[in-house]
């Protein structure tokens, strides 16, 4: 009998966080929850930890990745920061916000993290697992979310180890994550506006009411941020969305009045169908049926992130 393989998984204790701490010092990847899904981290400043990130995920190398740091402090010497990126930090750091800003000159980052852009997509997680990890390497961590690229984003262990497989080195199991879809991306342009470049948990209500006015139309179908590929987070099965029931050989992902196969909410709840979304998707991706449908969902507050990463399923 050959011997049994040792687990990849490890409990984020510290034997399990030191073990990752050693395999994103080598430049391998760790799979690590965060408040939103799990990222597959490496660390940013070397360029073939960050390719091992691309490999994995078999994501465009133009897409770029979002940073991962304990604290403003230790973002400010990888971007430039202005006082709007101050009051984003003060408001919203640690969580789900992330900012797209100007790379400061010689910031210690692989060039592939900002996809030859100018600028760095910076976010201060508030896991407490991505935070230990954080601070036990002692390395900004490049996380985008731990999942083959296009594919829908993981929320647990489970779905990081049946999407990845042996592409990952490693994976922390922090359990199911609480918010479950992707930190929102705002980002800070030089003549004093902002734009939402992906939304998420955190709305473009509460972001101007920071930095008040709106935010600013999208002007360039350039690739800023993660995110804005035009088809995304992709079950691998053809997805109807707006459906107030099933049609024959699809699977009903129901909100709401609209009963399902499985429910997002059942009371209508949209940061309840935010945190299922995604574990939704996974099991529509596995179920017989070879199409998925989706109940109506609001358009407004937390349900426009929903729907941005609904229509890219459904892309």
């Amino acid at each position: 009998m050959e011997p049994t393989k040792p687990s990849k998984v490890h409990l984020p204790d510290d034997r399990g966080l030191d073990e990752a701490a050693r395999v994103i010092v080598r430049g391998g990847t760790v799979a690590v929850p965060t408040e939103t899904v799990y990222g597959l981290a490496a660390r940013a400043d070397d360029d073939a930890a960050v390719a091992g990130i691309y490999r994995a995920k078999g994501r465009p190398d133009f897409n770029p990745l979002i940073v991962h740091v304990p604290d403003a402090t230790a973002a400010e010497a990888l971007a430039v920061f202005d006082d709007r990126a101050r009051a984003l930090a003060a408001a919203f750091w640690p969580g789900a916000l992330t900012m797209v800003l100007p790379l400061r000159e010689g910031a210690d980052l692989a060039p592939a993290v900002s996809a030859g852009l100018p600028t760095v997509a910076l976010r201060c997680p508030a896991h407490p697992v991505m935070q230990a990890l954080l601070k036990t390497c002692g390395l900004p961590l490049a996380a985008p979310s731990a999942n083959r690229s296009g594919g829908v984003s993981p929320t647990s262990a489970a779905h990081v180890a049946d999407s990845l497989g042996d592409k990952v080195d490693l994976i922390l199991d922090g359990g199911e994550t609480q918010q479950g879809i992707e930190s929102t991306i705002v980002g800070l342009r030089a003549d004093g506006t902002w734009s939402v470049l992906r939304p998420g948990p955190i709305t473009e209500a509460q972001i101007a009411g920071v930095l008040g006015g709106k935010s600013a139309a999208m002007t360039s179908a350039k690739i800023e941020a993660p995110g804005q590929l035009a088809s995304h987070y992709a079950p691998g099965k053809p997805v109807r969305l707006d459906a107030v029931q099933a049609e024959a050989g699809e699977f009903l992902i129901g909100f709401g009045t609209v009963a399902g196969d499985v429910t997002l909410s059942a009371s209508g709840d949209l940061a309840e169908a935010a945190a299922r979304l995604y574990a939704c998707l996974h099991f529509g991706a596995a179920a017989a049926e070879p199409r998925i449908a989706v109940a109506p969902i609001p358009d407004h507050g937390i349900g426009v992130a929903i729907n941005d990463r609904l229509r890219r399923a459904a892309a």
